[in-house]
């Protein structure tokens, strides 16, 4: 079964404060967002495997070390889009693939209308991005299509979840651990995460 990790972090907290607040304007949840999606990504790959290298400082030849793997940042579009400027600034050398799913009105099963990955992306550490882990349908679908395309080492990056959502990803993919800035008390019947913070997509982009 894979873990669920909560980052428990003061500047996390006090992010997600800014986040969760309906006052809180497009710009500055934008930007809140992108800070958050940096500071937990900081913290979760404290296990990245890394190798020895050796270099020319300005003083002399010294050995150091550098990640092993490539790191693969892949969002679920669009709300997904949110967290990469704040996970890539973190690692600039990242590469990023996309996802875009629907719900199909009639099954209200997530359809796929857009995928891309790197070509490497079966020896790369994947990051799959997307704020809110509600009913984990899509997140599910999206990790589906990753193994379709060789991905090995996947793991779930998102700001809130609920345990219905947590429950559906470690039921149909028990491998990939799932980080997570706050773990929310329940889905609604609209399938919003309650408290949660809306739609996060809406309030990214302005659109609502």
């Amino acid at each position: 079964m894979s873990k669920v990790v909560i980052l428990n972090h003061p500047l996390i907290d006090h992010k997600m404060m800014k986040i969760r607040d309906k006052r809180t304007g497009t710009k500055e949840f934008r930007e809140s967002v992108s800070e958050v999606g940096g500071l937990i990504t900081y913290e979760i790959t404290r296990d990245l495997a890394t190798v020895e290298k050796t270099i020319e400082t300005p003083i002399c030849e010294t050995t150091v070390r550098e990640l092993e793997k490539q790191v693969v940042i892949v969002p679920i579009l669009r709300a997904g889009l949110g967290m990469v400027e704040g996970i890539h600034n973190l690692i600039p050398t990242a590469k990023i693939g996309h996802i875009g799913l629907y719900r199909d009105e009639t099954t209200l099963l997530p359809q796929v209308y857009y995928s891309k990955f790197p070509k490497d992306i079966d020896q790369s550490v994947v990051l799959v991005v997307d704020p809110m882990l509600a009913t984990g349908a899509s997140a599910s679908k999206a990790i589906d299509i990753l193994l379709e395309h060789g991905a090995k080492d996947i793991r779930y990056v998102g700001l809130v979840g609920c345990p219905e959502g947590v429950a559906r990803l470690q039921n149909d993919h028990p491998d990939v651990n799932i980080y997570l800035a706050a773990l929310d008390d329940h889905l609604n019947e609209v399938g919003y995460i309650v408290p949660g913070l809306g739609d996060c997509g809406d309030r990214l982009f302005g659109t609502k």
